[in-house]
């Protein structure tokens, strides 16, 4: 019997799960059960499932990496080289994002803004609800929510960058102790590890009808007449994306590096998939590990910190969109785009990528704060949600790569060997 490689059964479900979605409508029904109904139940078991996993996953893979780690000094090094690799990245993705905004000028038609011509694409009553009170201001809470005040709740309350600088400091103090307690907690996290990995394949093997439960739902509710009139501006995202994916990321993994960018992308394809998928970096991550140790070949050392990190704070496809969006809109209302506008807009998308993460409706929190200040209604938000959500698994797949390229150059510049070589 033949057995396909996970991102095969994955590929085949999202076809499949178009084609479903296509032939259904929101009242279609079942023997009495309705469709979307279906879709819905299975997407969101398959979404809690791997939300289970990642706090246990998260808090082991870090301790052990930390406690490997053993030294202040590798410790600062290996942050220095993650913070630069997440700002550098991030430049480089808003950067594409607005030229190719200002090349193609989807917010004009023959240099006119199309605000009239397309109106709002759908109600913006729920979003500016979410987005209420919040502005640039929110983006220094992200220091404050690293120091969470009791570690149980953050995790509780998936506040993942909490939990993250807790486990740091855990995994690091457990090598200033001797004897027989830093014995026990090295094995018994080093245990809790490895079952997490055994648990993440296990749940890995429902992938395919998750992925095709999530697809045939979105499909259904949205369907793909809404792409029409905002055709210039999703074919906008998605070429800077891609630019960013399949140009900057490889010359990157090339010459820093020194690896292969085809055998990367063949290792990181379940994790991508499922990335675009479920729309969510963090549920995605146990995939990401996943594939980046066992199929890339990164030491957990230098994976239980990059990504781990990187699912919270590393968001290249997010800031680029926000970029991008925002742009658009401005377009769109006829706002003379001057260089302090276009310098505005990238410093908040670089801000706002990194310090509203953890607010609802993240990205859409984030264009309302640059729109803000660059003197626009909120409002104008309503011109992108209707394409909203599959932008969102678009760039998160993006996010997801350029974390593992991290881990992989990270791990390179650190010394380690037989990196994709698999």
């Amino acid at each position: 019997m033949i057995k396909l490689k996970l991102h095969w059964q994955i590929i085949i479900a999202m076809g499949l799960a178009a084609l479903a979605g296509a032939m259904t409508e929101m009242d279609s029904s079942i023997i009495g059960i309705n469709t979307y109904a279906i879709y819905d139940f299975f997407g969101q078991m398959f979404l809690n499932a791997l939300k289970m996993i990642i706090v246990p996953l998260i808090a082991a893979s870090i301790i052990t990496g930390m406690a490997g780690a053993g030294q202040s000094s590798a410790f600062g090094r290996l942050g220095l080289k993650t913070l630069t690799y997440y700002v550098a990245t991030s430049l480089i993705a808003i950067t594409i994002g607005l030229v190719l905004v200002e090349i193609i000028s989807p917010g004009e038609i023959n240099g006119v803004p199309i605000k009239d011509q397309i109106g709002l694409s759908a109600d913006t009553s729920e979003t500016l609800a979410k987005t209420e009170g919040k502005g640039a201001a929110d983006v220094a809470q992200v220091f404050i929510r690293m120091i969470p005040t009791n570690v149980i709740a953050a995790a509780a309350n998936g506040q993942l960058l909490g939990l993250i600088f807790f486990c740091l400091l855990f995994g690091f103090f457990i090598t200033k102790i001797k004897g027989q307690y830093k014995k026990a907690l090295l094995d018994f996290w080093q245990g809790v590890f490895e079952v997490m990995m055994l648990l993440t394949d296990w749940v890995m093997k429902f992938a395919p009808i998750g992925v095709f439960a999530l697809v045939a739902g979105i499909v259904t509710k949205t369907g793909l007449e809404v792409f029409i009139p905002l055709f210039w501006f999703v074919l906008t995202v998605l070429l800077a994306l891609a630019t960013h994916m399949f140009v900057a990321m490889p010359l990157l993994l090339k010459f820093i590096g020194r690896v292969s960018p085809v055998r990367q992308y063949q290792a990181m394809a379940p994790a991508m998939l499922m990335a675009f998928s479920t729309a969510s970096s963090s549920a995605t991550l146990p995939l990401t590990m996943e594939c980046v140790e066992k199929k890339a070949g990164v030491s957990n050392r230098t994976t239980s910190f990059v990504l781990p990190l990187g699912a919270t704070v590393n968001m290249d496809g997010t800031a680029l969109y926000e970029c991008v969006a925002a742009i658009f809109i401005a377009q769109a209302y006829g706002l003379e785009m001057t260089f302090a506008t276009q310098f505005t807009v990238v410093l908040i998308a670089l801000m706002t990528s990194i310090g509203v993460a953890g607010i609802p409706a993240a990205s859409l929190v984030a264009i309302v704060v640059i729109l803000g200040s660059i003197g626009l209604p909120a409002e104008g938000i309503g011109l992108i949600l209707a394409v909203d959500r599959i932008l969102d698994m678009c760039r998160t797949s993006v996010n997801v790569f350029s974390d593992s390229c991290g881990a992989v150059i990270i791990a390179r510049t650190e010394g380690e060997q037989d990196i994709l070589t698999r």
